[in-house]
């Protein structure tokens, strides 16, 4: 299976790094091929609405020019395509949001009876961290987050919170092993 990760943290090194760190070794280990975009370096312009994006079905055809549709080409090419981000105020960072609302150019006609997305079938997975627990913290983000399976006609494999998180060296063991049964899920 083509994988591709798309690493929302703008830490490199942080705790979201970390566990996808572990989930990206067990895909290895499984044998699929993965693909991990840090996005925090790349030019990511915020959709514009403009809605030239749906003057085509068979393209992304997005009019901006940036980092944003080499990333979708990649997501188009992948059978799993991982979202991860820290958890900032309730939600996205604004590294992978920017990507997620740009996504709005691989589908057409939504709750059209002609709804077509360029990713229809691919299973979608969520990996969030935060400081804090997943009660009254992180529900909108992974309530977005399954919400947007709907328009990209995705399979939503799994989401995976990881809180009370402090520096990526005290994630233990605990975290680690499930870093890597999510990996097993999201690919079975």
């Amino acid at each position: 299976m083509n994988v591709t990760i798309l690493q929302g943290s703008a830490r490199k090194k942080g705790n979201t790094a970390r566990v996808l760190t572990w989930v990206e070794e067990e895909l290895l280990n499984l044998g699929h091929k993965v693909d991990k975009i840090y996005l925090h370096p790349k030019n990511l312009k915020g959709c514009m609405g403009c809605g030239k994006c749906k003057e085509k079905t068979d393209t992304i055809g997005c009019v901006q020019k940036d980092d944003v549709p080499e990333v979708l080409e990649k997501m188009i090419d992948s059978q799993l395509v991982i979202f991860s981000s820290p958890l900032y105020f309730w939600g996205f960072s604004a590294q992978i949001k920017a990507v997620i609302d740009r996504t709005y150019s691989l589908y057409t006609n939504a709750n059209l009876p002609d709804h077509a997305s360029l990713i229809d079938g691919q299973r979608q997975a969520l990996i969030a961290t935060g400081a804090g627990p997943y009660d009254d913290n992180a529900e909108g983000m992974v309530n977005a987050f399954g919400r947007m399976q709907k328009y990209h006609k995705a399979i939503n494999a799994g989401e995976l919170f990881i809180g009370s998180c402090t520096t990526p060296d005290v994630l233990g063991d605990s975290v680690q092993k499930k870093a890597v049964e999510f990996a097993r899920k999201i690919v079975a």
